[in-house]
């Protein structure tokens, strides 16, 4: 039973990067790639989750921690800076 339930996780999570890998490649605005990299970020994560419930470890915690953080930063500075370049009025 296990086993098919690590399958049908595989196969959603492979089909869900694929998605976000797609929207980085052509997502038309920056906001769209921040995010998509954020989602690709998430499901790193929870890979790594599935890797220590299946084979009881907990190896891999510090790492998830780390793109947690990462991708939070990353987000947040995103946001910031599109914030700000909204704010500024336009030359023309």
């Amino acid at each position: 039973m296990m086993e098919i339930v690590l399958i049908v996780t595989a196969v959603i999570l492979s089909l869900a990067a694929a998605g976000a890998i797609i929207r980085i490649a052509i997502g038309p605005s920056l906001l769209d790639r921040v995010l998509a990299s954020d989602v690709l970020l998430a499901i790193i994560g929870a890979t790594l989750c599935i890797d220590m419930a299946v084979n009881r470890h907990l190896n891999n915690l510090m790492l998830l921690v780390a793109l947690s953080i990462i991708g939070f930063i990353g987000s947040v500075t995103v946001a910031r800076f599109v914030a700000d370049r909204r704010e500024q009025p336009h030359e023309s």
